[in-house]
C-alpha cells in the first residue's frame, strides 16, 4: 500500500485462515525525494507527463518489488509460498465524477520482478458501475473488526481520512471525511523541512485560528452526503493557500489544519455513525498524540483508541486489506460496498497479472 500521504509503502505478509487475517510480516519503504517530487509534479503536471507518469511507474514497481522481497525475508517466506500480491499502486488522479482514478505502479513489470501473481487497479471496476471506486478497505474491516453486540467506528488518517461505520445488525457504511495528514504534512514540510509534525507539538505550540477554520469547514465537499471520496486533486496547498491572508503565524494555521481534520471526523461520526460507542484510529494519523487526544475531546461519549487494541497493527492496516481484497479477486468475490461507494451493485475489484 502507497497511500495519499506520499511517504513510502506498506509491505505486509498476510496468512488467512479460518476466516482470519494474521500478519506474518511487515517492512516499511520510505520514498526517496526525486521520487517523491515526482509524484507531486504528476498532480499538477508539467510537460510530458505521460512519458513521466510511465518511468515513475516502473520505479515504483521496482520499488514494491523491493518491499515484497524485504517482508518475505522478514516473515521468512520465499515466494513459492505466495499466492498474490495485492498492490494498489500510487493514486496521481481520483475523479471518480469524470469516470476515472490512476493509480500508478506498472503490475505487469512487478509480477516479471517477483515471479508473484499481482492483483492491482482494484478502484477503477468499481468506479466503471457508477462507484466512487474508494474507499475500497470498509469491505475488509465490515469483515475482520466488527462486533456482533458493539456499535464500532474505524476512522483510518492516512493523507485523507476515512471511516468505517459498523453498527449490530446492520450494513456496514463508510467515507471519505476530508484532509487527514496530508495537508499538515506539507505545511510542515514547507516551513520546518520536517515530513511531518511529531506527535502533534508544533500544532500545539499554536492556536487554531476561528476564522480560517470556519473558512474552511465551508468547503462544500464536506457537506455533501455519503457516498463521497477525494484526494489531492482537491486538498492541496493551492486550496489551503486560497483561504490565507498571508499574515497567520505559521504555527496557528498547523494548529487549524490539525482542528480541521479533527472536526470533520467528529462531524462525520457523529452525523452517520449515531450510537457508536468504540472508535478505532489506524494510519499515520493515529500516532499524533496531539489528534487523538482532541478527538477524544470531541467524541467524549466514545472510547477512543487504536485498532492495535483489536490485535490488528495500525500501521499496516490498509496494506492488509489490500491482501484481502486480492484473495477476493482471486475468488472471484465482490469486494465492494454499493453503500460505500455508490456502484449499482458488487463488483469483483482488480486486474490479476499471472505468473503462470
Amino acid at each position: 500500500m502507497s497511500g495519499t500521504s506520499l511517504d513510502g509503502v506498506d509491505a505486509a505478509l498476510v496468512e488467512f485462515a479460518d476466516g482470519q487475517a494474521k500478519l506474518r510480516g511487515a517492512y516499511y519503504q520510505a520514498y526517496s525525494q526525486p521520487i517523491k517530487d515526482v509524484l507531486l509534479a504528476l498532480h499538477h503536471p508539467p510537460g510530458n507527463e505521460l512519458h513521466q507518469a510511465q518511468l515513475v511507474g516502473n520505479e515504483l514497481a521496482r520499488l514494491y518489488a523491493a518491499a515484497t522481497a524485504a517482508v518475505l525475508q522478514v516473515g521468512n517466506t520465499t515466494p513459492d509460498h505466495i499466492r498474490a500480491i495485492g498492490c494498489h499502486g500510487q493514486t496521481i488522479r481520483h475523479c471518480p465524477d469524470q469516470g476515472y482514478t490512476l493509480q500508478l505502479g506498472n503490475a505487469a513489470l512487478l509480477t516479471e520482478l517477483t515471479g508473484i501473481t499481482v492483483v492491482s487497479d482494484f478502484r477503477s471496476r468499481d468506479i466503471a458501475a457508477g462507484g466512487q471506486g474508494a474507499p475500497l478497505v470498509p469491505a475488509f474491516h465490515d469483515q475482520m473488526l466488527r462486533h456482533p453486540g458493539i456499535h464500532r467506528a474505524i476512522v483510518n488518517i492516512g493523507g485523507i481520512s476515512n471511516l468505517t461505520n459498523l453498527p449490530p445488525a446492520r450494513s456496514a457504511t463508510g467515507f471519505d471525511c476530508g484532509p487527514g495528514n496530508l495537508l499538515m504534512d506539507t505545511w510542515c514540510m514547507q516551513h520546518l523541512g520536517k515530513p511531518y509534525d511529531d506527535n502533534g507539538a508544533w500544532a500545539a505550540s499554536g492556536s487554531v485560528l476561528p476564522a480560517l477554520l470556519e473558512q474552511m469547514l465551508n468547503e462544500p465537499f464536506f457537506a455533501l452526503p455519503p457516498p463521497k471520496s477525494s484526494g489531492r486533486d482537491l486538498f492541496n496547498m493551492e486550496w489551503l493557500r486560497n483561504k490565507l491572508q498571508g499574515s497567520e503565524r505559521t504555527e496557528n494555521v498547523q494548529a487549524t489544519l490539525l482542528e480541521l481534520t479533527c472536526r470533520t471526523i467528529a462531524q462525520s461520526i457523529q452525523q452517520y455513525c449515531v450510537g457508536a460507542k468504540e472508535i478505532y484510529l489506524c494510519g499515520g494519523g493515529a500516532h499524533n498524540q496531539i489528534l487523538r487526544s482532541r478527538l477524544a475531546v470531541l467524541l467524549s461519549d466514545c472510547a477512543v483508541q487504536t485498532t492495535n487494541a483489536l490485535g490488528v497493527d495500525g500501521d499496516y492496516l490498509e496494506a492488509i486489506a489490500f491482501a484481502w481484497l486480492a484473495q477476493q479477486a482471486l475468488h472471484g468475490k465482490p469486494a465492494n460496498l454499493p453503500l460505500v461507494t455508490g456502484a449499482k451493485h458488487p463488483c469483483i475489484l482488480g486486474a490479476v497479472y499471472r505468473n503462470s
